[in-house]
């Protein structure tokens, strides 16, 4: 009994069930994430955790945040970081050995295992048996009113400058054709 709680009783909701699933599943891939050796792998496998994370928003009724997080983060980052990989055109075989010895990552291991127990505990004896309240999810057309309604000048600030970065991004990639290109179209 945990909290309360036996396996009985937390078995017998389905949301549990597929948190368990998502969790098991959002490991296995942050693992692959530092451990793979190819960085397109590596980003592949953070596209299954972001995915995983948008999922438990959307278990915990966070609709707006989840599509947030598909969006932004699997839509713009992870491409982002798949063109940046692209136009550095950075080694995409597998590399014959990671950047630290194993005794560095032992000990990254170690700290961040140590980490994780304290903050967990620290959690645990915080809240000790108090549940969460429950309160109605907000929805995304009222954070879509609030956002429009209220912050429109400064999304449009942020959409701006959003824009003027990928054409600084598209600049910057772009290769110039050297002397002997522009005689050869001619």
């Amino acid at each position: 009994m945990f909290f309360g709680v036996t396996f009985g009783d937390w078995a017998g909701e389905v949301e549990n069930w597929v948190f368990a699933v998502l969790a098991v599943a959002m490991i296995y891939s942050a693992v692959r994430v530092v451990t793979t050796r190819n960085v397109v792998h590596a980003a592949l496998y953070l596209v299954v955790t972001l995915g995983g994370s948008a999922a438990l928003f959307l278990l915990l009724g966070a609709e707006f945040v989840a599509w947030t997080v598909v969006l932004v983060y699997i839509g713009a980052i992870i491409v982002l970081f798949l063109f940046g990989i692209m136009i550095t055109r950075a080694p995409m075989g597998h590399e014959t050995k990671l950047s630290h010895p194993r005794r560095v990552r032992v000990a990254a291991a170690l700290a961040s295992g140590a980490l994780f127990v304290l903050i967990g505990g620290s959690l645990l004896e915080a809240y000790e048996d108090d549940l969460l309240p429950t309160v109605d999810p907000t929805r995304t057309g009222d954070v879509g009113l609030s956002l429009f309604e209220r912050f429109v000048i400064p999304f449009e600030v942020v959409s701006f400058v959003l824009l003027a970065a990928l054409i600084g991004g598209i600049v910057l990639a772009r290769k110039d054709p050297s002397v002997e290109e522009e005689e050869v179209l001619q």
